[in-house]
């Protein structure tokens, strides 16, 4: 019985994550070969840039790296392979083009494929790589216990059944899972099953107004979060692992927290009127809405034990990540894996290895370290030094001010963005090139670890383009909204945004002394 309950559960999430691949292969359709002819693409313009002469000043390990980045940046753009896949040819290249490379150290002798193959793994030696690998077990232990869904429904629960209010009720269960769910789309394949069935229940148009609007608005809250917390994105920890890497500074969850709550907090204000604006609902209240909400409540009938544990263990985690620095000297990563240890221990524990393993997205961990090891070889060779004078020269930044350099970078990551279906690869591509950029200005008193932490908000912003983030193509494969509904609301949210960065910028971040 049990067995065919779990097969029920599962069964609304497994549809959805069906729905989504079968609206990704319609969006890629039209481009036929896509895969194949990316793959070429990315391979043609690594071979161009191994062929243009070495430029003074810069060594052949970084003029290599640099072809290695222009491979990595078209596979990553074009989904030529799977982010997994491209991760390990990555390593593989990584390996030859520098083991073959003169060291930079002492350009008289080769590096050897072996200190190739060892700066290609160096990430999975970063901490921010076990927090990542930690936070994925965490949402696994949320998904088969089902407190997650439990969750939701408790606020859900207790909203009106106005839709404003429905939709007021979607910006809070976000807002809640963000801190609890370390994992962006874990949090929205468990969202739009409840959101679809708050749809059906409430006897509206799958395809009307009211149902994109609610739709958009949980992925568009998944996504604003993600920049308001550490913890609730991969993204966020591979900008972490570059400061720590890099800087040999950390940034707390606290520091995280109070720098970027204001924004989030605006922008999930911003959401709910340009949502009731751009998609106003055909209803204006759903009688009984309310019920069928706590019937599905019901439903789950009461809080299993296992729940409970894991309720008590993401509580004292996040009171553990709160405090870090302040009451405690124990940083977020150590807190998370300890964590993750007492859930798989006999009798404390709430799930065995057997159930975890196969609910963990490894490739994500895979393409986190690679990440980590493209972006450190990139520093270390000096080849994201040469390409951020470049792009200091070319914006006019060496002696621009703080201020400035945020806006044109920011805008620089927004339209960037438009390419990249992975914030993750995103962030692994662009923050070493940032960092470099931001060493090589001469603006007084910089506060680098501070301007990247903010830049990393930045490229969270997938507001626009449904394949923009693997969250906003779960919420796609629903078929309750179309994709120029998603741009031109996600248009007006990303010019908020940027409006937002400057303003806070100018004042709040500026106070804090990050500007």
């Amino acid at each position: 019985m049990r067995e065919a309950s779990e097969r029920r559960e599962a069964a609304p999430v497994a549809s959805v994550v069906a729905g989504a691949k079968r609206a990704e292969a319609a969006v890629a359709a039209p481009f036929w070969g896509r895969e194949y002819w990316g793959l070429l693409a990315a391979v043609a313009a690594m071979v161009v840039v191994l062929l243009i002469p070495t430029p003074e000043g810069l060594p052949v390990a970084g003029h290599r790296m640099l072809a290695v980045l222009a491979f990595a940046v078209i596979v990553w753009m074009t989904e030529a392979l799977d982010y997994a896949v491209s991760a390990v040819v990555i390593a593989a290249l990584m390996a030859f083009l520098l083991g073959l490379s003169p060291n930079p150290a002492n350009p008289k002798v080769l590096m050897g494929t072996s200190a190739g193959l060892g700066l290609a793994f160096s990430g999975f030696a970063n901490t921010a790589l076990a927090l990542v690998a930690a936070a994925l077990f965490l949402a696994a232990a949320m998904a088969t216990t089902g407190l997650d869904k439990r969750i939701a429904l408790v606020i859900l629960s207790r909203v009106g059944t106005e839709t404003r209010q429905v939709v007021v009720g979607a910006i809070l269960v976000g807002f809640v899972m963000a801190f609890l769910v370390p994992s962006t789309t874990a949090r929205v394949a468990c969202l739009v099953p409840i959101m679809l069935g708050i749809i059906a229940a409430f006897g509206v148009d799958k395809k009307g107004a009211f149902a994109g609007m609610l739709m958009i608005t949980t992925v568009q809250t998944a996504s604003i979060w993600n920049v308001g917390i550490k913890t609730a994105a991969a993204q966020n920890m591979v900008a972490v692992g570059f400061i720590e890497r890099t800087l040999k500074q950390t940034i707390t969850w606290i520091e995280w927290f109070i720098a970027a709550a204001p924004f989030a907090i605006i922008m999930s204000i911003a959401l709910y009127f340009v949502m009731s604006w751009m998609m106003p609902p055909e209803i204006k209240e759903v009688p009984g809405g309310r019920g069928a909400i706590r019937k599905s409540l019901a439903d789950l009938g009461p809080m299993k034990t296992s729940e409970k544990k894991l309720l008590a263990i993401s509580l004292t985690l996040l009171a553990f990540w709160a405090t870090e620095g302040v009451f405690h000297i124990f940083d977020t990563s150590t807190t998370t894996v300890a964590a993750v240890a007492l859930m798989f221990l006999p009798g404390i524990g709430i799930m065995t290895w057997k159930e975890a393993q196969p609910k963990i997205p490894w490739g994500t961990i895979v393409l986190f370290g690679i990440g980590i090891s493209l972006g450190t070889a990139l520093l270390q060779t000096r080849g994201a030094t040469w390409l951020a004078d470049i792009v200091v020269a070319q914006f006019g930044l060496k002696n621009a001010t703080a201020l400035f350099i945020l806006g044109v970078m920011s805008l620089f990551l927004t339209v960037i963005h438009l390419g990249f279906a992975s914030a993750t690869a995103l962030a692994s591509a662009m923050i070493p090139i940032i960092i470099a950029v931001l060493q090589s200005v001469a603006t007084p008193d910089m506060n680098i670890v501070g301007m990247t932490m903010l830049l990393q908000f930045v490229v969270s912003f997938g507001f626009i383009l449904v394949v923009n983030a693997p969250q906003n193509m779960v919420a796609y494969g629903t078929e309750t909204f179309e994709a120029k509904d998603f741009v031109r609301t996600g248009l007006v949210l990303t010019v908020i945004a940027f409006a937002l960065v400057m303003l806070l910028g100018a004042t709040y971040w500026r106070w804090l002394g990050y500007v």
